[in-house]
């Protein structure tokens, strides 16, 4: 191998070594001090590379590819205010564990703290949000200097897909000539070949592990689940790759331990829930003030004459739960379970903690689906009370007849008002009974995803359903849906607000630019609609001018800036005739946009206080149905 100066020498040994671990695409950004290493990665077969021109749009895009994959798609980027652009997708990429690798060119050490044009400061530019970081020191054509560099790459690879994956930084600094111009004498021809080669795969193999209970604590543990008559297991948000819904659904067999799935956990979606007791509408129908109401002591879940649960009986408290991934998205499920005083199992396999209503009783450091095969061989079999799995079904059932306007509770309100209007979740709902199978579906933080929890029960269909919940804001979710779709042959779908849109519309350039077909539902409530779920609602005008914020935008001109089909469904009271009208036109516009070629804008517009409005009725309905109306004053 030959190259014409340092800098080449240096960035195809930085490349090869990344192929080498297993990395198949980067994301380069355009810019002058990252040429050494943008024109190695174009230059390697093996490597497809991603451009984006906007740093933070391609660090949410590799970080999506990332979550749906689970392995590290690096970024490529110039000094200065575009290593910055990394910051906030670092930030999700730490807290979601996802892997990340930031490869952040910088200038050589003397031009740093000089005045020099483009200079920042990028020495540990993340803090402690990155699991590795390291500054390379300047390409230097020895073979100690490359068999480090090679090294130092290989580390940084398996660090970032390790047992706590994450975000790793290498700050990669080169002096000019930043192109692959020949530099006479630059690079001597006696270099060791393995050095300057690589030797037939990583120069270092890294072997991934994590660690596990050993088999006296974990039959400890099979003995307290297979003692337990009522226990559930919690399924939060997965890490990636996910969990194994088979592992998991092996332990609720072992255990008869409902499964109360959260719809980022990848076991709410899938054919084993045929088989498996996965239960999704809790958000509707549990709440703190909900822990404690049955007749806990006596071991009741509430008897019909049929043996079956009494929705409208004494609801029963779990005494143990085994809690899987990251703290689930709904939050009454969070306040219910810190109110139960059950004993909460936190599983990890990174050892740390989360779980913050601080009444986890115990954490296990494993990775959770290997976990959940273990323990569901160890358990004597024979499950717990019947009727405490059937408390859970019945309730769910009770919860999908209200939300599918299957019930006449969810047609009138208490007052009287008549049939309730559409609303957002209603939304989700249309879009996920339409979903082809298999499907990629990537929904954005505030109400979408909150609304998926809630109105989207478990299903059949193999649907992939992820979203950025690390930190879980609004920016980047464009970005972060196409870098997932960019990872699967899968169709994708996008429910997104109009807020994070117009956040991260840049993140659109990547259908054209990086082949990304997607179907984008927006949820346009004109502003932060989640708000009117909060106290500050009732304070005017602040609400409206600093809060909700409407901006008046319209979205099809930047359907049309971006190539994509547009449709619109005004589903406002004041617009649409019926709830049901709403629903169908907003199907027969997804289903167009599923069979046909190429991406699509289908605009929802709604009215975020009447949703929110509609929310609180439907809630109300299902409390009553499932509780009897004896949750507090009616509602939780």
């Amino acid at each position: 191998m030959t190259a014409p100066n340092r800098n080449t020498l240096w960035a195809r040994a930085l490349v090869d070594e990344l192929v080498a671990a297993g990395v198949d695409a980067v994301v380069a950004s355009p810019g002058s001090r990252s040429t050494p290493l943008t024109m190695a990665a174009a230059r390697n077969d093996d490597l497809r590379v991603f451009s984006q021109l906007d740093e933070r749009s391609a660090a949410y895009f590799a970080l999506g590819r990332a979550r749906r994959t689970g392995t590290v798609t690096p970024l490529i980027c110039t000094s200065g205010t575009a290593a910055a652009n990394y910051h906030p997708a670092v930030m999700e990429a730490s807290e979601a564990r996802v892997p990340l690798l930031a490869l952040t060119a910088d200038r050589p050490p003397e031009l740093r703290d000089s005045g020099a044009n483009q200079t920042a400061d990028q020495e540990k530019l993340y803090g402690d949000a990155v699991r590795f970081y390291k500054d390379l020191p300047e390409p230097a054509p020895n073979d100690r200097a490359l068999r480090s560099l090679r090294t130092t790459v290989a580390r940084a690879v398996g660090t970032a897909e390790g047992a706590d994956p994450g975000p790793v930084h290498l700050n990669v600094p080169f002096k000019k000539p930043l192109e692959p111009t020949p530099v006479s004498g630059d690079v001597p021809a006696d270099l060791d070949p393995v050095a300057e080669s690589g030797r037939d795969g990583p120069y270092v193999d890294v072997t991934p592990g994590s660690p596990e209970p050993g088999d006296e604590e974990l039959q400890r543990l099979a003995n307290e689940l297979a003692t337990t008559d009522r226990g559930l297991i919690v399924a939060g948000p997965a890490d990636p790759p996910g969990l194994d819904a088979e592992a998991v659904t092996a332990l609720s067999h072992a255990t008869g331990f409902p499964v109360l799935a959260d719809p980022l956990s990848g076991v709410r979606f899938g054919g084993h829930t045929r088989v498996a007791p996965v239960i999704g509408a809790y958000d509707a129908y549990l709440s703190a003030a909900v822990a404690g109401e049955g007749s806990v002591g006596e071991g009741s879940a509430g008897e019909a004459d049929d043996g079956d649960a009494d929705p409208g009986g004494d609801w029963a408290d779990p005494e143990l739960v085994v809690r899987l991934g990251a703290s689930p998205t709904s939050k009454r499920l969070r306040k219910y379970l810190a109110e139960t005083g059950a004993e909460q199992y936190q599983v990890d396999p990174a050892g740390r903690w989360r779980e913050a209503e601080f009444a986890a009783t115990d954490l296990v450091v494993a990775e959770p689906s290997r976990l959940c095969a273990r323990l569901s061989r160890l358990v004597p079999g024979g499950g717990s009370d019947p009727d405490w799995r059937a408390q859970w079904e019945d309730a769910d059932r009770a919860a999908r007849e209200i939300h599918g306007r299957e019930s006449d509770d969810a047609l009138t309100a208490s007052d009287g008002d008549g049939p309730a209007p559409f609303h957002e979740g209603d939304a989700l709902r249309a879009v996920a009974d339409a979903l082809p199978d298999p499907a990629t579906l990537f929904v954005s933080n505030s109400m979408p995803v909150r609304d998926l929890d809630r109105f989207v029960g478990p299903t059949t269909t193999s649907v992939t359903a992820l979203g950025n919940r690390g930190v879980s804001g609004i920016d980047g979710i464009v970005s972060s849906a196409l870098g997932a779709g960019s990872a699967t042959t899968d169709d994708l779908t996008l429910v997104v607000g109009d807020l994070a849109l117009y956040h991260d519309s840049n993140g659109l350039l990547a259908i054209d630019r990086c082949d990304a077909d997607v179907t984008v539902v927006l949820i346009n409530n004109d502003g932060g609609g989640i708000f009117h779920a909060l106290p500050i609602e009732s304070f005017e005008p602040e609400f409206t001018e600093s809060f909700k914020t409407p901006h008046g935008l319209a979205f099809e001109p930047l359907a049309d800036l971006h190539g994509l089909e547009y449709a619109r469904i005004d589903a406002r009271p004041d617009a649409a005739e019926s709830a049901a009208d709403a629903l169908g036109d907003l199907a027969d516009a997804y289903a167009r946009a599923r069979d046909a070629d190429g991406s699509h804008l289908i605009e929802v517009r709604t009215d975020a206080e009447s949703s929110h409005r509609t929310r609180e009725r439907l809630e109300a309905a299902v409390e009553r149905a499932v509780h009897g109306g004896s949750v507090g004053d009616g509602g939780a």
